[in-house]
């Protein structure tokens, strides 16, 4: 579903990536993790075209390409949107729209849904992560945590094959955070989505409970790729983290 090949990325003089590789199959829930300034987010706004980035390609599915050195076509973006839903740290809701019509925006401009299917898709999903009674509210009325799960919500709307959470409870404090991670480790339990997930998080705990497989970061490179069980083991590439 993704595929990361030898991405090299640059902020100034700094190079953030150094020849990045990994991929992520269809149904796959894979972690970033690794120190602070390791590359790990970066790298997820590169797999979204968020981030340009000057060596390496990054494809996702069978025909979607971003090639390093190259400004993507606006379609091959607007495409890849689609593809590929996208969980900030900050929320990013939109401020005068309510719960409803944030999560209706995807379906109606990004896919053309009529009003009443994006509607119905769009109470199917705040139903899905606790929400259902705040349909009519705006994003100032809700706690950080209830905010975030609407963002969770939008992204899932446009029906994704991919979707990145960038580390999406690092604004939270620990009783929201844990209602995020809630509804993350829910939709990793569900077999029947076929979504495959990158996160890039601090949250070990969670890392270890959801992830099927982590990818270690270490100086804008993948240094490792594998179980969380065996990257977290007594001395195994991880451990240093916890």
């Amino acid at each position: 579903m993704i595929r990361v090949s030898n991405v090299v990325k640059y902020h100034g003089d700094a190079r953030v990536l150094d020849g990045a590789s990994l991929d992520v199959q269809k149904g796959q829930v894979a972690a970033l993790v690794g120190p602070s300034g390791s590359g790990k987010s970066t790298l997820l706004r590169c797999i979204n075209g968020l981030e340009e980035f000057q060596e390496g390609t990054v494809g996702v599915g069978e025909t979607l390409a971003l090639v390093g050195g190259e400004t993507p076509p606006r379609d091959t973006l607007l495409r890849l949107r689609r593809t590929v839903g996208m969980v900030f740290q900050q929320f990013n809701l939109f401020p005068h729209m309510t719960v409803l019509k944030n999560v209706m925006s995807g379906p109606i401009y990004a896919l053309g849904k009529p009003a009443a299917e994006a509607e119905a898709t769009a109470k199917r999903w705040l139903d899905r992560v606790g929400l259902a009674e705040k349909h009519a509210a705006k994003p100032a009325q809700l706690s950080g945590g209830q905010q975030q799960r609407v963002a969770i919500a939008r992204a899932l709307a446009v029906n994704p094959a991919a979707i990145l959470f960038d580390e999406p409870t690092s604004a939270l404090d620990p009783k929201m955070s844990a209602e995020v991670m809630r509804v993350i480790d829910d939709l990793a339990d569900d077999q029947s989505l076929q979504v495959a997930m990158v996160i890039v998080t601090h949250d070990l705990p969670a890392v270890k409970r959801i992830a099927d497989v982590v990818h270690l970061l270490g100086q804008g490179r993948v240094i490792y790729s594998g179980p969380a069980a065996e990257a977290f083991a007594p001395g195994g590439p991880a451990s240093t983290l916890e």
